[in-house]
């Protein structure tokens, strides 16, 4: 069966070494004979500010939501599965990024539902950092990021199967230019191993148990968050 992926990255120039990780990770998806929607928020020109026609009556789960919004719930449904590619700056995705979930992923759409509606999808968050592993790890940033996007947004739209990556050293001012091409060559095996690694292989029986206990764990603070239906805000 043919699996559809949405691939989303937000990045403004297109010579970004974001958007290059998009192109190899889309390239790679398509050679796998799946089909791709790719999401370019700033090259779609998405217009990250939440405003009241995005949820005119916030309280009713049924609400009929803005053209835009709706437009990009459509795309989220029809996906298998949803790839993120993204910067990293100040800690946080890009506003762009961040205004894309405050829009679409949406109560009464994606939260606020005892049986979620993205409840089956897998989610691969892959997040690009400059720093080493060492200098993330002291400052804790893959974990602030985790609680973020694998709890804060996954797990609490009902989406389990959800993990974060992280490629390291992405910053190449402080690498000579003559070794330029050969450290993005590098970053784009690795974002294209990362792909593999978790969408494009069958797990192992270790990682499946793993991801059994996380799936039970996520559940429940699913069902928590949503078993009211009470708007969250």
């Amino acid at each position: 069966m043919t699996r559809r992926t949405l691939l989303v990255h937000a990045h403004p120039r297109t010579d970004s070494l974001t958007a290059q990780v998009a192109d190899r990770l889309h390239a790679r998806l398509k050679d796998e004979g799946g089909t791709v929607d790719v999401l370019d928020l700033y090259a779609e020109g998405f217009d990250p500010a939440l405003r009241p026609e995005d949820e005119p009556d916030w309280e009713n789960r049924e609400k009929v939501y803005s053209p835009e919004v709706r437009a990009h719930m459509d795309r989220v449904l029809a996906a298998d599965d949803i790839v993120v590619v993204f910067p990293v700056w100040w800690f946080t995705p890009p506003a762009i990024l961040k205004g894309w979930i405050d829009r679409v992923w949406n109560y009464g759409f994606a939260y606020g539902r005892s049986r979620p509606r993205l409840a089956g999808k897998r989610l691969l968050w892959l997040a690009l950092m400059g720093g080493t592993p060492e200098e993330i790890e002291r400052l804790g940033m893959t974990d602030a990021l985790g609680l973020m996007l694998v709890t804060g947004i996954s797990a609490f739209c009902g989406l389990p199967d959800a993990s974060l990556r992280v490629l390291h050293g992405t910053e190449l001012s402080g690498v000579p230019k003559e070794l330029r091409p050969g450290r993005v060559a590098d970053l784009l095996t690795e974002a294209e191993r990362t792909l593999t690694e978790e969408l494009l292989t069958t797990a192992t029986a270790t990682a499946t148990a793993t991801t059994t206990t996380a799936t039970a764990t996520a559940t429940e603070k699913t069902v928590e968050n949503t078993v009211n239906e009470e708007p969250a805000r």
